[in-house]
């Protein structure tokens, strides 16, 4: 049994409204979220509008979300979650913390609570036609009473809001002589409490919390389309041009493989897709063979790079790359190698003009297969994208989370600890990605709006982390010191940090037999089955051809962090 919300019809703009709670069975949720978000469907065409569907949710949330919308007149949207929906209010010239100005807000059709990180832009002719971004959100509780359906019903409604610009006590109410009507027109006022700001204007803090862009960006460049046929929980996703790296790769060719088995041991030129790349010791071995997993060569790789690239660069274009360099195969010791000075002309670099004194300066920049393969000849066998792009350095695109066994932890411990981490992801609402790393961890790949910065996510791992840790006390040491561990499991949020990287999905790791770090789907931390190690550069690519990349879907997702308490 779930507990949702009942619908009665109410007038003018509004349409229906969250009312008084029910118990009801999942059987009953369907014909009750179609009442109950009756209106919010009728005026929109799916096909066309990029909103989210209308979709009854369980009703346990205490969000809160403020839009700013340009349609025909700008108005800011108030919406507060209760009863599996976003119970919603147009307030036009928006909501403020001075105690002594009142708004008009009018109450409109409820929303589904997708509608919670929807930023973009409505097409023209389309009901609301116009940009929207998500000015605010945050929680809110109620202040008055003990049933928020049933205060909105009788039209006063006293709440507190606890948000990025919005904070303090409000109050929503209809005037004594629109109580119990059917009129939707309310006053919104924040009550003069220690969080009240006279004089505050909201539309001095014009921009996004979840792009940091103003309707005005959104608008000349939508960066938000929403996937109906996707889990709502999913959210808003990067789509521009801008945002995403075109990743236009295609298999190497019959002809081009057949070319590269053909060139002798010493080597030559092989032309891929265009492109020479001069290739050498092509029989070297760069991992011996293990168990029942034959040698790798250096010829070997570079087939492997070739064939992965359709996969790998959607994690390394448009990124600075530090190789880890065995120039001699795996068993002679290898070395971090960050410039791009030996690099051909035809490889894209990075300069680093915020770099500090000491610090490289010209990076590599893997975003074509000729160059992936190159990589392969320089006998970088793993490769480590930054979290940021070459674009903004400062700006991560991912929060990374990664359960770094110690020696005296077993998989079995690390598994314990990432399926900790899928519930409490899940609990946050957030999207993330397990890869097991080749070796004997596993990392979580989070995508992260635009707007943060590496403290940001750092914070925010940290905070996870410290939670999940005090969970399981037993496994997890936090000193930075290997040997002060006592062989316990590390979890490290210091990785958040500007060229401080993780091993890319899909590279090769430097181990005997080749293994392969590998995206994975969160079922399959379940699987008995399952080792760090499960795939080599000769298997990874059956599972590609088998399952897809599970990690792919999320690279671009414009998703906000929430505040932990």
């Amino acid at each position: 049994m779930v507990e949702r919300a009942a619908s009665t019809t109410g007038g003018g703009r509004g349409g229906t409204k969250a009312a008084t709670s029910k118990a009801t069975t999942d059987n009953d949720a369907a014909d009750l979220g179609a009442d109950v978000l009756a209106e919010y469907r009728r005026k929109r065409d799916f096909a066309t509008t990029p909103e989210p569907p209308a979709v009854l949710a369980d009703a346990d949330g205490n969000r809160f979300v403020v839009q700013r919308h340009r349609a025909r007149q700008r108005h800011y949207d108030l919406r507060l979650e209760m009863g599996g929906v976003l119970v919603s209010w147009a307030v036009p010239k928006g909501p403020t913390l001075d105690p002594k100005v009142r708004r008009m807000a009018v109450h409109v059709e409820d929303h589904p609570v997708d509608y919670f990180d929807f930023e973009g832009v409505i097409p023209k002719g389309e009901y609301g036609g116009g940009d929207v971004i998500v000015w605010d959100w945050g929680t809110w509780e109620l202040a008055k009473g003990d049933d928020p359906v049933a205060a909105v019903e009788a039209g006063d409604l006293h709440f507190t809001l606890r948000g990025e610009k919005l904070q303090g006590r409000f109050v929503l109410v209809k005037s004594k002589r629109q109580q119990g009507s059917r009129d939707n027109q309310w006053l919104l006022l924040h009550k003069a409490d220690d969080l009240a700001v006279p004089g505050w204007d909201p539309e001095d803090h014009p921009e996004s919390v979840l792009s940091g862009r103003t309707n005005e960006e959104v608008a000349a460049d939508p960066n938000a389309v929403w996937h109906a046929d996707r889990d709502g929980a999913e959210g808003t996703e990067a789509a521009s041009d801008d945002e995403l790296p075109a990743i236009d790769v295609a298999m190497p060719t019959d002809a081009e493989l057949v070319a590269l088995d053909e060139l002798g041991p010493k080597g030559g030129l092989w032309n891929l897709g265009g492109q020479d790349i001069k290739l050498t010791n092509l029989d070297k071995v760069l991992f011996p063979a293990v168990d029942d997993r034959t040698a790798v060569t250096k010829r070997d790789l570079v087939r492997y790079h070739a064939r992965v690239a359709p996969f790998m660069l959607a994690y390394l274009a448009d990124r600075p790359v530090n190789m880890y360099r065995f120039p001699d195969g795996v068993t002679k010791k290898g070395f971090w190698h960050k410039s791009a000075a030996q690099a051909p002309d035809w490889v894209t670099r990075y300069t680093y003009d915020e770099r500090r004194e000491g610090e490289t300066e010209e990076y590599a920049v893997i975003d074509s297969a000729a160059a992936l393969v190159w990589a392969a000849q320089y006998g970088a066998v793993e490769l480590n994208p930054w979290t940021s792009r070459c674009r903004d350095s400062q700006e991560p695109t991912w929060a990374m989370i990664d359960i770094d066994p110690g020696e005296a932890s077993t998989f079995d411990d690390v598994l314990v600890l990432a399926r900790l981490y899928r519930t409490a992801l899940e609990h946050l609402g957030v999207q993330g990605c397990p890869k097991v790393t080749g070796k004997r961890g596993i990392q979580i790949w989070v995508p992260v709006a635009r707007g943060y910065e590496f403290a940001d996510t750092r914070d925010f791992v940290e905070g996870v982390s410290r939670a999940i840790g005090a969970t399981v006390p037993e496994l997890v040491a936090w000193e930075w010191r290997t040997d002060e561990r006592g062989g316990r499991i590390r979890l490290d949020y210091t990785q958040n940090a500007v060229n401080k990287t993780l091993v890319a999905p899909f590279s090769a790791r430097p181990a005997p037999g080749a293994p392969v770090s590998v995206p994975i789907t969160w079922d399959e931390l379940d699987d008995p089955e399952l080792r760090p190690d499960s795939w080599s550069v000769h298997t990874v690519l059956d599972r590609l051809a088998d399952v897809g990349d599970p990690l792919r879907p999320l690279v671009g997702l414009q998703q906000p962090m929430p505040t932990l308490t």
